[in-house]
């Protein structure tokens, strides 16, 4: 079938550009037509939190016959996307949702097809509101994803808050396919951790990709003491880019005595660095405070890396990873789930199921 496929791709960096370029070559590979329509221009330079939202990878993800049609900021590129698609008759319309940014230039695209159109509009929701949510986001989500037919989000938890929004909707769960792109840059522990500079007979564990108040550095960081009273060193690898103030986490860190086991490397981690990070660790922590979809996670997966994925009190992380270490459990990026489910493939099969 034809799919056209809206989302950002390379040269855009991050978890939703690497999403959308792994779906694509899915779409492809099972034997599906696909026009990717991508950005021109993402975000303006004041509104994005990051250094930059483009990918500084010398080995990037690309989509060799992406479209660059869509600029955020000139309401007339989305209507022209939107004729250009209409000329490439699709079978189905795929958009990534993730934040309300995107709730105008979605919406021409959700209306246009409606009325002229008038092809299934399937919403894959990374996160149905933002990680911080604001007063108005809960009425823009609603005024975009009513003009979907079909919705697939990553969680149960993800789920019940799209059906808050909107109690009829046709919803699919479908986790977050593994990432397993940059699994062949395994190489032995020892390796990656001279390379970085990292003791031998520590344990490492690594704290991946930017940093934000709802992923819960701080908890970690808050729970290091009592790991270290009870197990002796351990080392935190904080590898991402601060999206917000760094200073309280440096305070932080200095106040709790934790300047010899904490190690900070505030920079996007380029594609070829990826595998360097995951080798040199023994678990990945992400005891994020709200539950969405993880790209991380599943990068963690794609390495084999165990993954410690808790909320609640310090008491209660320090805890888990205690056992993690101690070998007693060890946890695995959704791991209640079946593996068919956590592939591309099954994620290709719902979005297309529905329009056969």
């Amino acid at each position: 079938m034809n799919v056209a496929l809206v989302g950002p791709v390379y040269p855009y960096r991050g978890g939703i550009a690497h999403y959308t370029t792994m779906l694509y070559r899915a779409l492809r590979e099972q034997g599906h037509d696909v026009l990717m329509v991508s950005f021109k221009r993402q975000y303006p330079r004041w509104l994005y939190p990051g250094r930059s939202d483009k990918d500084p990878s010398k080995r990037p993800l690309i989509v060799e016959d992406a479209k660059y049609w869509i600029d955020s900021l000139n309401p007339i590129t989305w209507f022209t996307t939107f004729w250009r698609i209409r000329g490439y008759r699709p079978d189905a319309l795929v958009l990534q949702w993730w934040t309300t940014f995107w709730a105008p230039v979605w919406f021409t695209l959700g209306v246009l097809n409606r009325l002229l159109l008038q092809r299934p509009l399937v919403f894959i929701c990374h996160n149905v509101l933002p990680h911080e949510v604001r007063g108005w986001d809960p009425w823009l989500a609603r005024m975009v994803l009513r003009w979907g037919t079909r919705f697939i989000v990553q969680s149960e938890e993800e789920r019940g808050r799209l059906l808050t929004l909107m109690p009829r909707a046709q919803v699919a769960i479908v986790p977050h396919p593994v990432y397993d792109m940059f699994a062949d840059q395994r190489i032995p522990k020892d390796e990656a951790r001279r390379r970085l500079g990292l003791p031998l007979n520590v344990p490492v564990w690594l704290f991946f990709g930017v940093v934000r108040e709802y992923k819960g550095l701080k908890d970690i960081l808050a729970a290091l003491p009592e790991i270290r009273a009870r197990l002796g060193e351990v080392v935190l690898l904080v590898a991402g880019e601060f999206w917000e103030d760094k200073r309280p986490y440096l305070e932080m860190v200095e106040r709790l005595g934790l300047g010899d086991s904490v190690l900070i490397e505030d920079r996007y981690i380029p594609n070829e660095e990826v595998g360097l990070y995951f080798s040199a660790a023994d678990a990945l922590v992400a005891p994020h405070r709200r539950v969405t979809g993880s790209g991380v996670i599943h990068m963690a997966r794609g390495f084999k890396l165990p993954v410690i994925r808790i909320q609640g009190s310090t008491k209660s992380i320090a805890n888990e990873t205690i056992r993690l270490l101690k070998g007693e459990r060890v946890l695995n990026a959704d791991h209640h789930v079946d593996a068919e489910q956590v592939s591309w493939g099954y994620l290709v099969s719902q979005i297309v199921g529905g329009n056969s």
